[in-house]
């Protein structure tokens, strides 16, 4: 493992704008600089270096792609207040990762009501609706803005993020039916019958699906279960390589507590609150599944985040 320092520095070369989008680069030159950073993020993690700004940001924002931001449309939309879908928002905001001190010590409710709100203001007023975009306020959303409003400079940077996230990332996991959401569980049952028979029957055996135990990961994408700092972590991961792959790191979280699931006369009673979150076994593990997972399979879980 290379020092963070050294680390360090080879990312910032590689996120240097003029290294990934120079007029002298070739497109081949610009994908073998993603291909660096990602394997960089998988192998060795985002190093975090003493006195230097977090490099997260920067990764975060060129796996999602977001390289515009528009302040004068964020600000419009932050103008104009309270959305209808505001009780709803206040409603989920004062609890959001509220045993988190850390993020509650840096994110102020009213920084999350301001960037849900806004982005009900966007869905509700943009040319999405007109479209007939699947997109409206759903109980959860809090969870998954958290990160970004944690992990970025300033608000602006978070809701673009957020954004794009969302639209592009996972839209069926914030369809009214929560969509996307339902078809993970299904295909987090599905694969987990395929790496290990034997818990799948055990968990059957209690009636324990998907759906009873594993609902909240995966509509969170895990930011549900502390702490935050490895969550970040996950999503390292998850946005270098796919979203689809958090029902893979579900599947990684019950295989690190399999002896005593399996054990246990009561495995639900482990299920109700997941160990604390320790991302880098679960990234292994969860790297390691993928070969398992038949090629049709991998398929339908690769696209069941944004397509139907």
């Amino acid at each position: 493992m290379s020092p963070p320092t050294d680390l360090y520095e080879t990312l910032s070369s590689l996120l240097n704008p003029l290294a990934l989008s120079g007029r002298h680069r070739s497109t081949s030159e610009i994908s073998d600089g993603l291909k660096r950073i990602r394997r960089i993020v998988l192998t060795e993690g985002i190093p975090e270096v003493p006195g230097k700004p977090s490099l997260r940001p920067k990764i975060w924002k060129l796996m999602l792609r977001v390289d515009n931001l528009n302040a004068e449309d964020y600000l419009r939309w932050v103008s104009m207040g309270p959305s209808s879908d505001s009780h709803k928002i206040k409603n989920d905001t004062f609890r959001t990762l509220a045993t988190d001190t850390q993020f509650k010590g840096k994110v102020k409710e009213d920084m999350l009501i301001r960037l849900l709100e806004a982005f009900v203001w966007k869905i509700t007023t943009s040319e999405m609706e007109d479209e007939g975009q699947p997109f409206k306020y759903v109980q959860g959303m809090n969870v998954l803005s958290a990160p970004f409003l944690y992990a970025m400079p300033s608000q602006l940077e978070a809701f673009a993020c957020f954004s794009t996230f969302i639209e592009n990332g996972c839209p069926l996991y914030v369809q009214p039916s929560l969509k996307g959401v339902h078809e993970g569980l299904k295909l987090l049952d599905k694969c987990l019958e395929i790496v290990d028979q034997e818990l799948y029957d055990k968990l059957s055996s209690k009636n324990l699906k998907a759906e009873i135990y594993a609902f909240p990961s995966v509509m969170t994408l895990c930011a549900c279960t502390p702490p935050l700092e490895e969550v970040l972590k996950l999503w390292d991961f998850l946005l270098a390589f796919g979203l689809h792959l958090n029902v893979l790191c579900v599947i990684a979280q019950l295989l690190l507590m399999r002896q005593e699931l399996m054990d246990s006369p009561s495995p639900m009673k482990i299920l109700r609150t997941f160990p604390p979150l320790d991302a880098r076994p679960i990234i292994g593990i969860t790297v390691a599944l993928v070969k398992d997972i038949p090629e049709d399979l991998y398929r339908e879980l690769v696209n069941h985040p944004f397509l139907s």
